[in-house]
């Protein structure tokens, strides 16, 4: 995946893209669209990944502070969300720590942990209520941002994304 999403990219988007978001990652210079399709494209040729690949393979994209990888990680999560437990809450809060960017945390919030709390039952719901409290208390304003995104309505319009919480 990291080949193909060097292969979509390009010098100018990825200077366009530190100078609009910053120097806490790499850039590569792919489009958003260039990063869905590469990850629609893996998934279809490994249709048979299940929660412990995803988690494993969304944990390497975002090991390395490239952006456009840490994009199809949340792409990732994004297209498996179904697959996902709450004890992945713990991984996503890692990456929310270290993202620091509203491209990144908006999505992982609004577009994983929303929909993979509300298919949550029983205790498991009760669980992910717990930690998401603790978000909400957290002095990092990034993961403050995330348990608010991740509680509101889905019928909300998307939070304009900012590189600020």
């Amino acid at each position: 995946m990291d080949a193909a999403l060097q292969r979509e990219g390009s010098w100018l988007r990825a200077e366009d893209a530190q100078a609009r978001l910053g120097e806490r990652h790499q850039y590569y210079g792919a489009s958003v669209g260039a990063v869905r399709g590469t990850v629609r494209d893996m998934l279809r040729r490994h249709r048979d990944l299940v929660h412990d690949d995803i988690t494993a393979l969304s944990s390497e994209l975002w090991s390395v502070p490239v952006f456009e990888r840490r994009l199809a990680a949340v792409v990732l999560l994004q297209s498996r969300v179904a697959l996902l437990n709450n004890s992945d809450l713990t991984r996503i809060e890692g990456f929310i720590r270290e993202a620091r960017l509203g491209e990144l945390v908006d999505p992982l919030a609004a577009d994983v942990v929303r929909p993979l709390t509300a298919g949550l039952e029983g205790q498991a719901s009760a669980r992910a209520d717990v930690v998401l409290e603790r978000w909400a208390r957290d002095p990092d304003p990034w993961l403050r941002r995330a348990a608010v995104l991740s509680r509101a309505p889905a019928t909300q319009p998307p939070a304009r994304r900012s590189t600020t919480p």
